[in-house]
């Protein structure tokens, strides 16, 4: 798809989030359950552009503007110190610095997105049905609010894009920069592993040799990013894992214990048959509803990937990372934000395009 097409759909992609953002200040109450909204409100942008900034965005500003304070670790810093380097461009207005980088990124991912999808399926249809599906996800306004969500789906996009391309150093560092950002970027080593596995198959011994330094560079890229942060947090708080251990702090019922699936599954039948019908039972009813939606189309591709007599390996690779982003947050014990996690399984929204394309 050309960067025209591209930039018009993200227009109208915008201007629906602006138009809902400005409606909703009429039409939903604020109930008291956010306690940092003055955060954002003394950057005197408009309401309807501050309301991209609630929850974890206010501490992506305040990491921006004093560093990490207690418990903060738990999120990742590449976000919050773009915000800070680029801020002096923006009158050193921290919430619109992050809005800038938030929707240039989110704009300029979906354009490689767009070219990523070419080179696997060269179907000009199925490109346009996917970014379709992606943007009229009810959470995918999260690309373009201050969270990670947009710079992380350009890295992540960025460092499969140049994987297939088979230009490794550039992938290597967009992976690093990815596990800068989010925890999840470090499982960009699943489908970094299986697309060399298909290529190194397909090589002769001597090429294998040759390609096998570059699958190992490729391939723990994800994993230097993490041990950045890692160590960082080890000489500063003592803990390489505080990013995990800190989670708990930040309500919405984490365990830092590992929950398993079916535990989490008690807990929520538990609410459905036992809570009162109030705003938390109906966000719950809709983390419960899309974690299954989204866990029942990411086995059926999985499925359709293992009956291919001829694999699709970055198919499959985006299969298991799609799965593998969807079922880490329930380890927590909760299915809470899983709807804005499943922005990240891909894999989804391609099997949801592809069944659109055979009903046409």
């Amino acid at each position: 798809m050309r960067f025209k097409i591209i930039a018009f759909i993200f227009l109208l992609f915008s201007t629906g989030n602006l138009a809902t953002a400005i409606l909703a200040k009429y039409i939903i109450p604020y109930l008291g359950f956010f306690p940092y909204k003055e955060i954002a409100q003394q950057f005197n942008l408009p309401s309807f552009l501050t309301s991209f900034a609630n929850f974890d965005g206010a501490h992506y500003l305040l990491i921006a503007k004093n560093g990490y304070t207690t418990y903060q670790q738990a999120f990742f810093p590449l976000y919050p110190l773009l915000i800070r380097w680029l801020s002096p461009l923006f009158s050193n207005n921290l919430l619109l610095t992050g809005l800038i980088i938030s929707n240039l990124s989110f704009l300029v991912g979906l354009y490689i997105f767009s070219k990523y999808l070419k080179l696997t399926t060269n179907n000009q249809q199925l490109t346009v049905w996917v970014i379709i599906f992606l943007l009229v996800f009810p959470t995918s306004f999260f690309f373009a609010a201050v969270y990670t969500e947009g710079l992380s789906f350009l890295l992540f996009i960025s460092t499969l894009y140049f994987l297939k391309k088979e230009k490794y150093g550039a992938s290597s560092i967009f992976a690093i920069l990815a596990s800068l950002t989010k925890f999840l970027g470090v499982f960009l080593i699943i489908p970094i592993l299986l697309t060399q596995m298909a290529k190194l198959k397909s090589q002769n011994r001597n090429l294998k040799l040759k390609a096998s330094a570059k699958l190992l560079i490729t391939l723990f890229s994800p994993i230097l990013g993490l041990t950045i942060y890692s160590l960082y947090l080890w000489k500063t708080m003592g803990d390489p894992f505080f990013f995990l251990n800190s989670q708990w702090a930040f309500g919405a019922h984490r365990s830092s214990n590992i929950i398993l699936l079916p535990q989490v599954y008690y807990r929520y039948l538990n609410i459905f048959f036992t809570a009162n019908l109030n705003f938390q039972y109906f966000i719950s009813l809709f983390e419960f509803f899309t974690f299954n939606f989204v866990f029942i189309i990411l086995i059926l591709d999985l499925i359709e990937n293992y009956k291919l007599r001829i694999k699709n390996y970055y198919f499959l690779g985006l299969n298991l990372f799609s799965l593998v982003n969807l079922l880490l947050p329930t380890l927590t014990g909760t299915f809470s934000s899983i709807p804005r996690y499943a922005l990240f399984s891909l894999s989804f929204f391609i099997y949801l395009a592809q069944i659109k394309k055979l009903s046409l």
